[in-house]
């Protein structure tokens, strides 16, 4: 069911286009704020709980949440779409957003901006909006974005009489390869985690100055030397220096769970991960992405909320409208931000991402781009795809079983082809809105 759910998304577009999408055709009774979100975790879920009292007290209706493990939330949002029983508002990762803009099953949201005297785009980081667009429209509202930054545990270091790293200038790749090598001690401690995948590599490939596409998205820039140099980098720490814990499954690897065992010393990540890493059992703290010959320009990553296309009527969309800015105001993300869930979307609720860690106001400012640096995260309409093949072989060559390029030479034509079909997508969809 879901596989041919899934086949029948992707035809999405014309009809979408056509405006033959129902909005929520069953459920709760019309007038109630339905809205979806991924929560994988109890803390999750006492802040989307707490951001429904929130809607229920501003909007005067009911407010009923759809929750949906993270791994799960792709899979469910489309065949809610495709059937029509999506709510009023969802919430989008922005790696998806031009996947589900481009076939048009979320509305363009220019309209309803440019009609509201009380909503403020300004208020938003720069990076949130250029991620929460698409074609040059805005298809939903962010309310999260942030850096990749380094979690450190403070005491390892206290422990082995290593120096604690700046908090604002960030280290060379030289020094940090160096940290983590003198800080490693096979089968007992390690010097750094992150995931085996492309999500965590493309942070290493920006502070090189290389890409996974071209400017124009037209090819595949993988096997441009930046990008290669990223690549054996990060790599080799696990493969020749071997400073990362050994890698016993390459689907249930998880950089969360070697750093909060305690006896990793660094590991890559978001501040998304706050709220769960204060569960750990040392003294940690964030520091800048080391800087590579771009600098530190790790990826920048940020979710919205978005109103489905087939929210069409007078009062649903107007309550959907009203929705979607409830749930992006300074009052819920600020709710948000004490939870430690993520740094806020909007720049009057990011003082209220509050420590622990001592250090994590450098989110702001390297939002702010007054510390350090970032790259918005750069996908394709059908990045889904691409992520999915670069995981059947790049994975191999975290385990030394290829080569990283070999690896890369067997994937390039296949990139290139995805590529062109990301060009031939949106194409469709400019022509569709003439």
């Amino acid at each position: 069911m879901s596989e041919l759910s899934r086949r029948g998304f992707l035809g999405l577009g014309a009809a979408a286009a056509a405006g033959t999408l129902a909005g929520c055709s069953s459920g709760p009774p019309a007038g109630t704020a339905t809205w979806s979100m991924w929560s994988s975790s109890a803390a999750e879920k006492k802040v989307w709980a707490d951001f429904g009292t929130y809607v229920e007290q501003q909007l005067k209706v009911r407010s009923v949440a759809t929750l949906t493990p993270s791994n799960g939330y792709p899979t469910k949002l489309d065949l809610q779409l495709v059937s029509g029983t999506a709510g009023l508002v969802t919430a989008l990762n922005g790696t998806l957003i031009p996947t589900y803009a481009a076939r048009g099953a979320h509305r363009p949201l220019d309209d309803l901006i440019a009609a509201d005297p009380d909503f403020d785009l300004d208020d938003f980081y720069p990076t949130s909006r250029r991620i929460s667009s698409f074609n040059n429209k805005t298809y939903a509202i962010g309310f999260d974005v942030a850096p990749t930054v380094m979690y450190y545990n403070k005491d390892l270091l206290k422990q082995q009489g290593i120096a604690l790293p700046s908090k604002t200038e960030p280290m060379s790749w030289a020094t940090f390869r160096d940290l983590a090598k003198q800080l490693t001690k096979p089968g007992k401690q390690y010097g750094f985690t992150c995931a085996p995948a492309i999500d965590d590599l493309v942070s290493w490939i920006y502070c090189v100055g290389g890409n996974v596409m071209s400017a124009d998205a037209s090819r595949s820039t993988l096997r441009d030397p930046e990008a290669m140099e990223a690549l054996q980098y990060v790599i080799g720490l696990f493969v020749t220096d071997q400073v990362t814990p050994p890698i016993k499954n390459l689907v249930t690897e998880s950089s969360l769970s070697n750093f909060l065992q305690g006896n990793v010393a660094f590991m890559q990540n978001g501040p998304w991960q706050v709220v769960n890493v204060r569960k750990a059992k040392f003294d940690w703290d964030i520091i800048p992405f080391p800087a590579g010959a771009a600098g530190s320009t790790p990826r920048v990553s940020g979710s919205s909320f978005a109103i489905p296309s087939g929210v069409r009527d007078g009062a649903q969309l107007d309550l959907a409208w009203r929705l979607l800015k409830t749930l992006t105001s300074t009052g819920a993300l600020d709710i948000y931000a004490k939870a430690g869930r993520n740094n806020p979307a909007r720049l009057s609720a990011g003082s209220a991402f509050q420590p622990p860690p001592d250090n994590l106001g450098i989110v702001q400012q390297i939002l702010a781009g007054k510390l350090a640096g970032g790259h918005a995260f750069d996908v394709t309409t059908n990045w889904n795809q691409v992520k999915q093949l670069l995981g059947q072989d790049l994975p191999r060559t975290f385990l030394g079983q290829v080569s990283v390029a070999d690896a890369i030479s067997g994937l390039t034509p296949r990139l290139d082809i995805l590529m062109r079909q990301h060009l031939d997508t949106v194409r469709q969809a400019t022509a569709r809105k003439r």
